[in-house]
């Protein structure tokens, strides 16, 4: 592990040329420490000490493709094809442009006979109430033909990634736009250089019980680790495009909820890394381990191992990341947070998250505190974070002014697999010019 750390501010650059300079060498001392000599990106594999997904085996995504199983996809047909034919054999996907998993729009999935203006009719609270749910429905009610509805995209825009896949973004401008990958029970994945656009829930569900008032209820995550092993995500762009939240009606006096998460890693999974990417213009961001139950509990303990560094968390609600059960290494990424912000991260059941070297940049009149949001009483390591750029102690200050949520220091294990830990008041910049779909190296 190479790590660079500057301590105290009298060893900051004194003069701006001087510090961009530096923050420049830095970010060519990570490109190279990142690129292995392979020539095409499409082949590169994670390197060794990498966070959680270079434990072991390591991660190789379709390093050892044979030309027959290497495609380039233009369309959504294309890539559905691509990730299904070729049996096992190792495979890489070169995504080609951006591909629309829902290029004909909503209307193309509804069901005959569905209408949203007759669903909110027949489920307004002044006539339907807040008292019951609908899972008793009828088919032929407007619930049941939204279930059908519903089930008409559930088929059309989720994709499961098989083992020894690389899909890869060619240039600058690729991405996948409404589609939900699940990696669901395989192992050795990567993900890289896409912009990959939240799918948007044609046909959220309300809840008549679901809280005091009723609630819309959305699914389709954009990436689903579900149960699999050695999976890298690195240089993407997740959003939600032209469909951001605080752009959504309200109905019921409700917010029309259209979106899940950016990125849920639950089910037992494990080894993963998520390194140099940007998460932005989303509420609920990434959940690690998506139960407290104990049945859940039994195939949790143990896994969900994630690294995040090098990250930009852009304009998010809440969840960067809530973490269950894991031991989770977040180090070296930066969080700008925007008018809606919650909390950044989510201690919950028998968590183990350490939180270091970390760039925090938050809105005028909001306080640190804010950063750490306790669910369950869990130990956690947080050091060497900046606030504003200022050193900040995340657990004291929060368990200064939130004494009814106190957490307890000291997460229990330290992390060793990290190539290059940089000091936190060089990480803006850093993540600025690197992180992102585009700017592989």
């Amino acid at each position: 592990m190479n790590v660079h750390v500057w301590h105290g501010h009298a060893r900051r650059v004194g003069v701006l040329a001087g510090c961009t300079a530096l923050v420049l060498g830095l970010t060519c001392t990570t490109a190279q420490a990142h690129t292995p000599s392979h020539r095409d990106p499409a082949r590169r594999t994670l390197p060794a000490g990498d966070g959680w997904a270079s434990h072991g085996s390591g991660t190789t995504g379709g390093a050892a493709a044979d030309a027959a199983h290497v495609r380039t996809v233009t369309d959504w047909a294309q890539f559905t094809a691509a990730l299904t034919e070729g049996g096992d054999a190792p495979r890489i996907i070169k995504v080609k442009g951006t591909i629309d998993a829902v290029a004909d729009g909503c209307d193309a999935l509804a069901v005959p006979g569905y209408d949203f203006d007759a669903y909110l009719e027949a489920y307004a609270p002044e006539t339907w109430g807040l008292e019951r749910d609908l899972t008793d429905e009828p088919d032929d009610s407007p619930e049941g033909l939204r279930r059908a509805s519903a089930a008409h995209q559930d088929a059309a825009i989720k994709v499961n990634v098989p083992s020894d896949t690389t899909i890869i973004g060619v240039g600058r401008d690729a991405g996948i736009k409404g589609a939900s990958l699940q990696i669901k029970d395989v192992d050795n994945v990567i993900v890289r250089n896409l912009t990959l656009e939240s799918p948007v829930d044609c046909f959220p569900q309300w809840d008549p019980t679901d809280g005091d008032r009723g609630n819309w209820n959305s699914e389709y995550d954009t990436v689903v680790v579900y149960g699999s092993t050695h999976v890298w995500l690195d240089h993407n762009t997740f959003t939600d495009g032209a469909h951001p939240d605080s752009a959504a009606p309200t109905h019921f006096g409700m917010l029309y909820q259209q979106h899940d998460g950016e990125l849920d890693i639950v089910k037992g999974a494990n080894h993963v890394t998520a390194s140099w990417n940007v998460f932005t213009e989303h509420d609920k961001t990434i959940l690690i381990g998506n139960s407290d139950s104990e049945s859940t509990a039994a195939g949790d303990r143990g896994k969900l191992k994630a690294t995040f560094h090098h990250n930009l968390f852009e304009n998010l609600t809440e969840r960067t990341p809530r973490v269950r059960f894991g031991q989770v290494d977040v180090y070296n990424n930066h969080f700008v947070a925007g008018s809606g912000y919650g909390y950044s991260f989510g201690v919950g059941k028998e968590s183990q998250l350490v939180a270091e070297h970390n760039a925090f940049t938050l809105p005028r009149g909001v306080s640190p505190a804010k950063v750490l949001k306790r669910w369950n009483d869990a130990p956690l390591t947080a050091r060497h974070n900046l606030v504003d750029g200022r050193p900040v102690d995340l657990i004291a200050v929060h368990n200064a002014e939130i004494p009814e949520e106190t957490l307890r220091s000291g997460a229990g294990w330290t992390p060793t697999l990290r190539r290059t830990v940089h000091p936190a008041w060089a990480v803006p910049a850093l993540v600025r010019l690197g992180a992102g779909a585009g700017r592989l190296r």
